[in-house]
């Protein structure tokens, strides 16, 4: 059995072959194409020439990709979509969309609305949901969107009005629904702009699974299907299609289960070096350390999880700048690095003409020693010292020394040895860890969801939770057998008058390729 794995970042699409030991048998490296189903049938037509690998042989494709997150900083193949907060007569002063870019929502062509609903933080009612009032704001809506986000007060708490809505919805005008409660926690607003974000998407991750079926069909490839989340887990095609939104920064996160697969660690720093920004990131127990933070996707403020990676302009073409003091970015050569710096014949100084001035096994040494000053080489080196020992120190809890994994195909620019750090760490095949770490295929079954303790012990809660988690990373695809607990986290919410707590629970497992037959019927289902 053999997993392919393929990310397709901004430059570069990466693709690795997995054996069934998680072994790398095969990596490479093709430009990323304007069409991404096109640069993405290039690399597995060129993988699978290289490894000469039998399509036969070929059980399960793992996809990680940043489409979702460019289609919402490039403000295009967005959906037009409806909003239907569920909130009178409680929340009505602050409108869906305040304080969005004009050229996003302008591009969404969106339809808002506020109805009767809602709930208290111990799940009271605010008021019941007006059927004839959901019909007629449907009738509004009928050709005119293509998705609704469907936000309820407090949904989290309960998701039984959410989901009666839905119904409606689904009835009168047959497009995608997406509830709030299925994708952000606690914080209306943040919660309601995570949901319409993901309405917005349902377009372009069809599209973008379309063009992947339609690049494994060239290649002949009749694998079982899996999209990377950003927490370090899959999902297959039809939850995808469901949750787009959970893709997005799912490429720092590839990389960071990729370098804990390469190096055999479970906690770590991991710094992923491409050629424009590297990504400084957390590993904890295996998997990416979650941001703990509000975050700010194409300028709207979500709360749904993301990995907490810290990003700087730091990468294998970046620029150093030597007039007027010595100066390293934040501006890159990037894909052009082939052409216009100055160890391949170019007239531009960048940070990997300062990493390869001294090897003398560079077959481009000679040219690059005779044109660099010995005196702006030591310094560009200690500039770019200082900068990565600051990321990391950022992204530190404490002052313990801790390992550091350097991937990416840019990591010879850094040093071997940085303040702070244990060891430095560079695996075999750092240089594809993103798509490695794609093709690991472990699942998961999240819950984040606010409970009272008014009836029920906090214990009583969390086992609950616990077991929600499992119930739906096993109907995702995982082995109950393999199950593990990734974490528990209970947050006291002093706030209310009464006492309820927020509880956070991950629990992840492998692959149960028993169960690949049911994925495939899904998957033709779709087509």
């Amino acid at each position: 059995m053999y997993r392919l794995g393929i990310d397709v970042g901004g430059t570069n699409t990466d693709c690795a072959i997995l054996d069934e030991n998680l072994n790398c048998i095969g990596k490479t490296k093709s430009p990323t194409m304007e069409d991404v189903s096109q640069g993405i049938n290039v690399a597995i037509k060129k993988i699978l020439k290289e490894t000469k690998i039998s399509t036969e042989k070929i059980d399960v494709v793992m996809l990680g990709t940043t489409h979702c997150t460019n289609a919402i900083v490039q403000r295009k193949e967005l959906s037009k979509i409806g909003i239907i907060r569920l909130a009178k007569p409680a929340t009505t002063a602050v409108a869906p969309m305040v304080g969005w870019p004009e050229e996003l929502s302008t591009q969404m062509s969106t339809q808002i609305f506020i109805a009767s609903g809602g709930y208290e933080y111990n799940g009271k009612q605010i008021a019941e949901v007006d059927e004839n009032e959901i019909r007629e704001i449907c009738r509004q809506m009928r050709g005119r969107v293509e998705a609704v986000a469907v936000v309820g007060v407090f949904s989290p708490v309960s998701n039984v009005q959410e989901n009666q809505v839905a119904a409606i919805v689904e009835e009168e005008l047959s497009v995608p629904v997406t509830l709030s409660s299925e994708i952000g926690s606690v914080g209306l607003l943040e919660r309601e702009n995570a949901s319409i974000l993901n309405a917005a998407l349902t377009q372009t991750i069809s599209k973008m699974i379309n063009g992947l079926k339609q690049a494994l069909k060239n290649n002949k490839l009749e694998a079982d299907v899996f999209i990377c989340q950003n927490d370090g887990t899959l999902m297959d095609l039809e939850k995808a299609l469901n949750y787009p939104v959970l893709t997005i920064g799912c490429g720092p996160t590839n990389s960071i289960r990729g370098a804990a697969h390469l190096s055999s660690l479970d906690d770590a720093l991991v710094v992923d070096v491409g050629g424009t920004t590297t990504d400084i990131g957390v590993l904890k127990k295996g998997f990416p350390r979650e941001s703990s933070l509000a975050t700010t996707i194409g300028g709207i403020r979500t709360n749904f999880r993301m990995p907490d990676v810290l990003s700087i302009g730091l990468g294998g073409g970046t620029i150093i700048h030597t007039e007027g003091g010595l100066k390293v970015g934040p501006d890159s050569l990037g894909y052009r690095i082939l052409e216009e710096s100055l160890s391949f014949g170019g007239e531009v100084l960048c940070t990997t003409d300062i990493a390869i001035a001294n090897q003398n096994s560079h077959p481009v040494n000679g040219a690059v020693s005779q044109i660099l000053d010995e005196t702006i080489v030591c310094d560009a080196k200690q500039t770019i010292k200082e900068m990565i020992e600051d990321a990391i120190d950022q992204m530190k809890t404490d002052s313990q020394e801790i390992p550091v994994i350097l991937v990416g195909g840019g990591s010879i620019i850094l040093p071997q040895t940085m303040d702070g750090v244990s060891e430095v760490i560079i695996p075999d095949n750092y240089d594809a860890a993103n798509a490695i770490g794609a093709a690991l295929g472990e699942v998961s079954g999240e819950v984040n969801s606010v409970y009272s303790l008014e009836k029920q012990t906090q214990e009583e809660v969390v086992a609950i939770a616990i077991d929600s988690a499992r119930q739906e990373a096993i109907h995702s695809g995982a082995a109950q057998e393999t199950l593990k607990t990734v974490f528990v986290e209970v947050i006291p919410l002093a706030y209310l008058p009464k006492q309820a707590v927020n509880i956070k629970v991950k629990v992840a497992g492998k692959l149960s390729f028993s169960k690949m037959t049911t994925t495939k019927d899904r998957v033709k289902s779709f087509t």
